[in-house]
């Protein structure tokens, strides 16, 4: 018996509905697998050292003797030693006997700093192969005597420096103590303004009375870093000094008459001197640079004449060589040039300066060329170039800083002895919890560590900061492994935003004692890794301080507890002993304040850090009264000494309000991961004691956050940290629970309105008011190729609530997905759904009439609900925070939803196409669909596009409190997750292809009727 063509239809269609529900599936669990591999969130345990901090035994300071005579060469460096040290007698408290001293230095190689102290202590001869020798021996008298021990201490001993090259970064000179700029708390550029006094934006170009200024800065700081056994300097600049005059016919790059030039020669003029004195001092000078590093002039003839930034081109290169040779022609003082090609842009620039920065060297091949070409000019004109592997996670060379095989991959046939490579001694960024760095143990280059005095992340070492039981683990196991490491480079003042923390300038400003320890533990111990890094502590402590031997062991034995209260009080611990990767990066161990000063209030990270701490909860709670406390010991400890014992009454009160002020800002940040880990946890278990616990901690959050910007709001030297992405998480996180409601009660509404449009297929229920609507939404929902059949006797009102109904559901609850509080994700998401839908309404009502506007309307509408069906149960149980929580955290939920979400939101656009398709045909139906779906996305993409996409996300981003705040104010969202700056133009255009190809198909001439979406007759 043959079936009759509509009975075959009736049966094709739902088997094609079926087809097309599971293809529509799949690709949502395709794009659920590509979402989960993209965040690759995954952890594992890592190898922290463990530090034992202890208190060198109590000493009282030995009085030196005074020198009656002092015998030695005449010579500029040796007259400064001599000068130092005599200085150092002239300031000690107390005097004890007589000595004289004679130097003998030989004629030997510049580089041995070995000497021998010989004689009896009255009578001290200090016997070296080289001057460079015995202007080491005659400083570290000076520094024995600043520190309070014994001149004689090293009679008879051969003193030899394990590690001879020990750089410092320009610590603070040239930069003005602003106060104001300081206060004001809101400047994240890593730029130290340095001489910013000094150099002029028009000619002359220098203000020679601000440069007179600065030599003296300069002068003072070189004699400090001599005085503490530092052999090199590294300055920030190199393009500033280059005319490019060794570039073809030497106008190529620019003109004669430009101010580039005019501006190099004033520069080479005022800091050549500077440069060159210091190296007659006895530092090395490095200039320190970004790569890429560029002026307007300069990248244009880059572009023009390679046709881009080709950071792969050798020829791109020489000329950069070309100016190194000028360089150093010019400025000889040089020693080479210390190179970074991790971080670079507009945080890093000075505004209305021409001298940017671009993160262009970004892959393994750019690297090696660079490298190859800058190292064969080093070669020739007898100089170094310092490498830096520091990377932050952006292109093929992102982890080159932490990862052994991406530092062989690079490396590999790069050699040269021209070439140092410099690393920090951490596996990542200058924070604690962190294994010791193990790319310093592989590689045949030679190396140098870098230290950081000013921890950065630990508010600026504006707390006690004790990192020498750090430094001497680090060094042990690092010299242990690798043979290549001859040096060191401090960070004695550089590192993140100069004026968003406490103003603390070495030798200047605020209470830079405090960081000091740290420069002089790592110079110290480079010097000799086996000196117990507690003598050290006690020295400094005699050094500033004290020369009573119980305010010395009080100073020293609190400094044994800051180390407890830094990685208990800034770091979750639980969280930060793992190794963290997302989203292609390794987060660092610290995360919840991101960065420096500003609690995050972010999902992302809040989420993620709760889920690794989860099974050690009360651990991770705990940490923030025990840093507290550690806190309350070393008041104790200062508050406990006698006054009169100190040698400056100020440095005692810099002390005790230095501690007051950590007191105050760790009691907050206590009572803060109290919060966000139980609201975490409610989220997690749905627990009402955890929602107790988070309330309870909220509150005393609000009290101590009250407190802390009371005392220190506007102190540029205690400044209160950043509350602003705190205060963000904890007011959506106020909402979620009404939201929760909220969706909750939207889910229901949702659900009897789909369940009365199942329901109205009885004849009963049918007749009730607005079932022949709910019917229609449901039947064209998911049947949509039914969809003119059970709208065409819609009367005017219902055909506006096929509109209306689920244009008011998906704005609620998109809404309350939101908090209420994310207008840019309304914007973005709602103006979609609004292009959208009404090109396809208009489409269909030009071309099928009324009844395929109807038709088109019920079934978007109805598949719309169906959509926010979904997402309200997603959202019901404790709102948009747990839903984000799921996300974040939970990959099997997570990939459930976003393949049902993905095919439910595609299913709209096919049923839109499905039952347009019944009165226009097939081609037609597809042509409208795809030119409402490239409208919606031009014109959003544009909107964007013309926002600017790094202001769009981050004002997306501060709504939603979804990834870190500080993003966008410390690198960019855009630069940290690898998004072209372009790409939403891009999508724009995307957007117009595809409302153009759909307008091709509506203008297409018509094809057979048989060939339509469907074919045939509508059936019942």
């Amino acid at each position: 018996m043959t079936k009759h063509p509509g009975a075959m239809t009736r049966l094709a269609r739902p088997l094609l509905a079926v087809v097309a529900a599971l293809i529509l599936l799949a690709l949502g669990a395709g794009i659920a697998f590509v979402l989960t591999d993209a965040l690759g969130i995954s952890t594992e345990s890592a190898d922290i050292p463990t530090e034992e901090l202890v208190a060198a035994p109590a000493s009282a300071s030995v009085p030196p003797p005074v020198f009656t005579s002092i015998d030695a060469p005449g010579s500029p460096r040796l007259d400064a030693a001599v000068a130092e040290l005599e200085s150092a007698v002239s300031d000690a408290a107390a005097t004890a006997a007589t000595a004289t001293l004679s130097v003998v230095a030989g004629g030997g190689d510049p580089a041995d700093e070995a000497y021998t102290l010989e004689g009896e202590p009255n009578a001290l001869r200090i016997v070296a192969a080289s001057e460079t020798g015995a202007v080491r021996g005659v400083y570290d008298l000076a520094q024995a005597v600043r520190d309070g021990r014994s001149t004689a201490e090293r009679l008879g001993e051969r003193v030899e420096s394990r590690l001879g090259f020990r750089m410092a970064d320009l610590g603070a000179v040239g930069v003005e103590v602003d106060e104001e700029a300081w206060a004001a708390g809101d400047d994240y550029s890593h730029n130290s303004k340095a001489f910013e006094d000094v150099i002029l934006p028009d000619a002359p170009y220098i203000d020679e009375a601000a440069l007179a200024v600065a030599r003296e800065d300069f002068d003072a700081y070189v004699d400090h870093l001599l005085a503490e056994g530092y052999t090199a300097v590294a300055v920030p600049g190199l393009l500033e000094y280059l005319t490019f005059s060794d570039v073809g016919d030497g106008t190529e790059v620019y003109e004669p008459d430009d101010e580039h030039v005019a501006r190099a020669l004033a520069m080479r003029e005022a800091f050549g001197p500077m440069w060159q004195s210091a190296r007659d001092a006895g530092l090395q000078v490095f200039l320190r640079t970004d790569m890429l590093v560029v002026t307007t002039p300069l990248e244009e003839y880059l572009t023009e004449r390679f046709g881009g930034l080709d950071t792969e081109n050798s020829e791109f290169w020489e000329v950069y060589a070309a100016g190194l040779d000028e360089l150093y022609r010019e400025m000889p003082a040089i020693d080479g040039v210390l190179i970074r090609i991790g971080e670079a842009g507009q945080v890093y620039d000075l505004p209305d300066w021409d001298y940017s920065s671009r993160l262009a060297v970004t892959t393994v091949a750019a690297v090696q060329t660079m490298l190859t070409t800058l190292l064969d000019q080093a070669e020739r004109a007898d100089r170094e170039v310092i490498f830096r592997t520091w990377t932050v996670g952006v292109g093929a060379v992102g982890d080159l800083h932490t990862n052994a095989d991406s530092y062989r991959t690079v490396f590999e046939g790069i050699d040269s002895d021209r070439l140092i490579v410099s690393t920090k001694y951490t596996l990542g960024d200058f924070y604690s919890h962190l294994p010791i760095n193990d790319t310093l143990e592989i590689g045949d280059q030679r190396r140098i560590i870098e230290f950081q005095s000013r921890r950065e992340f630990e508010n600026f070492g504006a707390w006690p900061n004790d990192l020498g039981d750090l430094y001497a683990q680090s060094l042990d196991r690092l010299l242990a492994a690798n043979p290549h490491i001859e040096g060191i480079w401090t960070w004695t003042q550089d590192g993140g935003p100069w004026r968003a923390g406490p103003l603390s300038l070495e030798l200047k400003a605020g209470f830079w004692q405090l960081a000091e320890l740290n420069t002089e533990l790592a110079v110290r111990l480079a010097r000799d890794p086996s000196l117990d890094p507690a003598s050290v502590t006690a020295d400094w402590a005699r050094r500033w301080f004290s020369d009573d031997a119980a305010t010395v062991q009080a100073i020293t034995q609190a400094m044994t507890d800051s180390r407890e209260a830094i990685t208990d009080g800034l770091y979750i611990g639980p969280y930060a002993e793992h190794r963290v990767k997302a989203i292609g990066l390794e987060p660092p161990p610290m995360m919840w304040i991101f960065e420096w000063d500003i609690p995050t209030g972010d999902s992302a990270a809040l989420d993620v850090i709760y889920a690794i701490a989860r099974d050690d909860l009360d651990e991770a709670i705990a940490g923030g009264p025990r840093a507290v406390d550690a806190v309350e010991r070393m008041q104790a400890l200062i508050d406990g000494t006698d006054a009169a014992t100190w040698k400056d009454a100020g440095l005692r009160d810099a002390f005790r309000e230095s501690l007051a002020y950590e007191r105050s800002t760790l009691a907050m940040l206590a009572d803060y991961r109290a919060m966000v880990l139980h609201k975490a946890q409610w989220h997690d278990t749905r627990d009402a004691a955890a929602y107790e616990e988070w309330q309870e901690a909220r509150t005393a959050f609000l009290a101590s956050s009250a407190e802390h910007e009371r005392d220190y709001a506007g102190d540029p030297y205690h400044p209160a940290y950043n509350l602003t992405a705190a205060r963000l998480g904890l007011d959506r996180a106020e909402r979620d629970q009404a939201m929760g409601w909220a969706a909750g009660a939207t889910l229901v509404l949702t659900l009897l309105w789909i369940a009365y449009g199942i329901a109205a297929r009885s004849r009963r229920v049918g007749a009730w008011p607005g079932a022949r609507l709910a019917r229609a939404m449901w039947i064209a929902a998911t049947r949509p190729w039914r969809a003119p059949e059970v709208t065409a006797a819609l009367g005017r009102a219902e055909r506006v609530l096929l509109v209306a109904i689920p244009a008011v559901a998906l704005v609620l609850s998109r809404c309350i997905l939101t908090w209420f509080a994310a207008p840019a994700h309304l914007v973005a998401t709602l103006g979609a759904w609004l292009v959208f839908g009404l090109v396809v309404l208009l489409l269909a009502r030009r071309l099928g009439g009324r009844g395929a506007m109807a038709s088109v309307a019920a079934s978007v509408g109805g598949a719309v609900m169906l959509r926010v069906a979904l997402l309200s149960f997603a959202l019901a149980p404790t709102g948009p925070g747990g839903y984000w929580f799921g996300f974040w955290t939970d990959p099997v939920a997570r990939s459930a939803y976003s393949t049902v979400a993905f095919a439910l939101f595609a299913w709209v656009i096919v049923a839109a196409g499905w039952a347009l398709a019944r009165s226009i045909g097939a081609r037609r139906a597809i042509g409208a669909v795809a030119t409402a779906c490239g409208a919606a996305i031009a014109v959003i993409a544009g909107l964007v596009a013309i926002i600017g996409l790094e202001a769009a996300l981050t004002a997306w981003n501060d709504q939603m409190a979804l990834l870190p705040w500080g993003l966008s104010r410390i690198l960019g969202i855009t630069v940290y997750l690898d998004i072209p700056a372009d790409s939403a133009w891009w999508a724009a255009l995307a957007g117009v292809v595809v409302a153009a190809i759909g307008a091709m198909l509506l203008i297409a001439r018509r094809a057979p009727r048989g060939a339509r979406f469907g074919g045939g007759a509508s059936v019942a």
